[in-house]
């Protein structure tokens, strides 16, 4: 079969780290467009692999005429230029957060349906091999029903990460809507569902800026969750952990405990009652210091030759988006947050 023709819409930190390398890395896919408003950074891509640079993707669309495409861009245009490559007839693939707000992300999942064109977002915590592993446990019953949990996920912050430094654009409150949540907090709503099988049915939580100077997205975020099945457990998010990142889970269950990500050498280690200790070597997980793949790439591309549905659909984004929301709303208001469906 012809390959895919995949075009990288924005060429940030996300696009340099984890798309485009995995897009070269995958037999199946031919990068033919690059697009930044910063057109240089565009045309680096282009000159090195191939394909045209553009500062314009409505104009990239129109030209190229992709079959699919990543969306790299700032939080607020996430909405806008999925549904209009969902319009195009390219597949999409977006990064998280999917939206902004529910209703984006509803007409997100809309175009793509009505274009018949799939639509990914990029949780890529699901496909980390410690939380694969993690949940593979939790299935086969032996820890018995989770009861609380904690999930954490905090680092220096886009400062220390973003291809624009202090300068970034997760800073300006109008392009990121949503800092340290959007960048962090909405992975771990997405994991927990995920790991847990389980839905969130109320949040409470305090979501502030704390550190980060001269900017108003919010740098670090306590939540409070109860699950469905009655769980309650804290998320965390952070862009003040300056002498560490960290990106563990911890399940305290009837009969024992699994820790997650909080060992560099056993990644997932399971301490039950009656004193057995199981530890797991199985892959570490990705961070900013050390880039692994992320299987992102692979998973949408995969259900695009196979015409399969993505491993993290729209809805499923959606879902991961209103945690995060629910928790801004609590802040706001000092109340409880009832996550309506």
């Amino acid at each position: 079969m012809s390959k895919i023709r995949v075009a990288v819409i924005g060429c940030g930190s996300i696009a340099k780290y984890r798309h485009i390398p995995e897009y070269v890395e995958n037999p199946n896919v031919e990068l033919v467009a690059f697009v930044d408003p910063i057109i240089e950074r565009a045309e680096h891509y282009a000159k090195e692999l191939g394909g045209k640079a553009y500062a314009d993707y409505k104009e990239m669309l129109a030209e190229v005429k992709p079959d699919a495409v990543s969306v790299c861009t700032p939080n607020y245009l996430h909405a806008e230029q999925s549904i209009e490559a969902a319009k195009a007839g390219a597949h999409v693939l977006v990064e998280k957060p999917m939206a902004v707000t529910d209703e984006e992300a509803a007409a997100m999942i809309e175009a793509a349906k009505a274009n018949n064109v799939k639509l990914m977002v990029g949780h890529n915590q699901r496909f980390m091999p410690p939380h694969e592993k993690a949940k593979e446990i939790l299935k086969t019953g032996v820890l018995g029903k989770v009861l609380t949990f904690r999930t954490s996920f905090g680092h220096p912050g886009p400062d220390a990460w973003s291809i624009d430094g202090a300068d970034s654009w997760f800073f300006r409150k109008e392009e990121a809507i949503m800092g340290a949540m959007g960048d962090l907090g909405v992975h771990k709503s997405d994991l927990i569902r995920w790991m847990l099988d389980d839905e969130v049915s109320e949040v409470a939580a305090f979501v502030g800026t704390l550190d980060k100077k001269d900017t108003e997205s919010d740098d670090n975020a306590s939540c409070i969750l109860r699950m469905k099945s009655g769980a309650i457990g804290t998320l965390v998010a952070s862009w003040t952990y300056y002498k560490g990142e960290d990106n563990s889970t911890m399940l305290w269950c009837e009969n024992g405990v699994m820790r997650i990500g909080t060992d560099p050498v056993d990644q997932v280690i399971v301490e039950l009652r009656d004193g057995t200790v199981n530890k797991y070597q199985t892959g570490e997980i990705s961070t900013n210091e050390k880039q692994l793949s992320s299987f992102v790439i692979d998973k949408f591309v995969e259900s695009i030759v196979n015409d399969t549905v993505p491993a993290v659909t729209g809805e499923e984004g959606r879902a991961s988006l209103k945690v995060i929301l629910d928790a801004f709303a609590s802040q706001e208001t000092g109340k409880v947050i009832k996550v309506t469906e």
